[in-house]
């Protein structure tokens, strides 16, 4: 008998250990859900920003940590900086 589905720490962690694992052999302990995807519906254009090194390896640990791109840490950085900005009094 398997032993049960381990926790994981990142999305990376989980990746890895279901590309050597039979999901097959889990499937007693699995819960599913119900899902429904819906079309994309807020369009995105592209920009480019010029930062300092130091900056950009800095961002790279937090997406790495994260399992996420560059591109992401960066535009999710830029909305919550946004937000904080608009919700100060």
């Amino acid at each position: 008998m398997k032993t049960k589905i381990p926790k994981f720490k990142s999305y990376k962690e989980e990746a890895e250990f279901w590309d050597t694992h039979d999901v097959t052999d889990y499937i007693k302990e699995m819960q599913f859900k119900d899902v429904e995807f819906l079309p994309r519906q807020v369009k995105t254009e592209s920009m480019t920003i010029r930062i300092e090194p130091e900056l950009k390896k800095r961002l790279e640990e937090i997406a790495s940590k994260n399992s996420i791109s560059l591109s992401m840490i960066a535009r999710l950085s830029l909305i919550d900086r946004l937000k904080n900005k608009h919700s100060s009094p």
